[in-house]
């Protein structure tokens, strides 16, 4: 093969009019990992939440915590931004793991410092050490008044917690299961599928979705993410897309990140199809 075709120097091609820094890995499960800028720090925005998520069923595998326990909204955890629990006023009670769910699938600002509190920074970040993840780090909870940033990360790390998830081996089977269910009900898919043929995830034209992504992405001013698994005909693969230094800090659909983002998911995508479950063969 000419190696100069190779799907990493299309990539690199394609990001050569990009204005900002892209980090990105992926992996198809068969011994093919595409790494650009993987080790680089990035800020997480609410791809944190990813981590919290796996803390929590860490601590329940541990019979530490527990999904059935109940957590009240209180006035501390008052953030704006996304998620639904804003609307209401302090003083709500729910269960662990609906504040989990939403923390997830909607990115719920105000449940994710519900599950801080609840879980506690240290405990999450310790939690984070012990996954193996050495560059991501939860600093404090969402109050965008009083901190600069939440988190770092780097897109190898993030693709471990999905890798492992796949694969059953993060927590527990039954854990990561769960875990899945969650990622896979995520609402903001805008990078990752923006480009993807409608018809493989339109079950209204064909006898089922044939492409699914359980996921999870964020945004902050300083950056814009997205990660996760992608199942598809011919099996899944793992794809982490993180950026940041891109001059516009305005949030709409076809900001410069989220474009040239949708365009690297679909060379990746186009690619693993094309070859029937791998990124090269």
């Amino acid at each position: 093969m000419d190696k100069r075709l190779t799907i990493e120097k299309r990539i690199e091609a394609e990001l050569m009019s990009y204005d900002g820094t892209m980090g990105i890995y992926a992996d198809d499960f068969h011994g093919n990992v595409i790494a650009i800028g993987a080790d680089e720090p990035f800020e997480t925005a609410s791809t944190i939440k990813t981590y919290i998520l796996a803390c929590l069923f860490d601590q329940v595998e541990k019979e530490i915590a527990s999904l059935e326990d109940m957590v009240e909204f209180k006035e501390e955890h008052t953030v704006d931004g996304s998620g639904v629990l804003c609307a209401l006023e302090p003083g709500a009670v729910l269960r662990v793991k609906d504040a989990a769910t939403l923390m997830i699938i909607v990115s719920d600002n105000v449940a994710t410092n519900m599950m801080i509190d609840y879980l506690g920074l240290d405990t999450i970040n310790a939690c984070i050490r012990g996954l193996g993840c050495r560059d991501t780090m939860l600093y404090n909870p969402l109050h965008f008044e009083r901190y600069d940033k939440l988190g770092t990360s780097t897109p190898r790390d993030y693709a471990s917690i999905f890798t492992r998830l796949a694969a059953g081996t993060l927590i527990s089977p039954e854990a990561d299961a769960k875990m899945l269910e969650i990622f896979k009900k995520q609402h903001y898919n805008s990078m990752i599928t923006k480009d993807f043929p409608a018809v493989y995830m339109d079950s209204d034209n064909t006898d089922d979705v044939m492409v699914n992504v359980a996921s999870k992405s964020g945004s902050m001013n300083a950056c814009r993410n997205d990660g996760g698994i992608i199942y598809t005909p011919y099996g899944p693969y793992v794809l982490v897309m993180f950026n940041k230094k891109f001059s516009d800090a305005m949030y709409y659909p076809a900001h410069p990140a989220t474009v040239f983002g949708a365009r690297v998911s679909r060379m990746l995508f186009d690619q693993f199809i094309a070859l029937e479950g791998r990124f090269q063969m």
